[in-house]
């Protein structure tokens, strides 16, 4: 028996049994829930390590639509953005919320009922709050030293 396919050609819950070291570009891709936290500036305590987010987005974040406005481009524009891969994902997963797709597959962790791959609308990740729609601030109108003002609850 072969594994169902859904309308994007993906295999049903196929990150239940790919690893994400094996997963195709893709089904990579799939796991991104479009919550656009990963966007969001972080500041890291250099002496704890610890990781906080903050309302202040990167320039290329859309505050609707939560993704990349360029995102196709994004290393010419933000060179500092980094790419999320099998390959990187033991080297960043600790920055990343710990609400991702990412970092709870790679904590060996299921993905969130909210998840647009288990709810099967792109707008549950909205729905249930998880999403920084309407509420980001863009990095070009905060001086970076003030980016402690804007800090926020990772939504565990």
């Amino acid at each position: 028996m072969t594994d169902p396919v859904n309308r994007s050609g993906l295999r049903h819950r196929f990150w239940e049994r790919v690893a994400l070291a094996d997963m195709s570009p893709p089904e990579w891709e799939a796991l991104c829930d479009g919550c656009g936290r990963c966007c969001l500036n972080k500041l890291e305590d250099p002496d704890t390590g610890e990781v906080a987010l903050t309302r202040v987005a990167c320039r290329l974040l859309d505050n609707e639509t939560c993704r990349c406005g360029q995102y196709d481009i994004r290393h010419q524009i933000v060179p500092e953005c980094i790419v999320m891969t099998p390959g990187t994902i033991r080297e960043h997963a600790y920055w990343l919320p710990t609400t991702c797709a990412y970092r709870l597959l790679w904590e060996g962790k299921p993905l969130n009922d909210w998840h647009p791959l288990i709810s099967g609308s792109a707008e549950t990740v909205h729905e249930a709050g998880i999403s920084v729609q309407g509420w980001t601030v863009p990095e070009f109108e905060i001086h970076e030293d003030d980016w402690e003002d804007y800090i926020i609850e990772d939504p565990a």
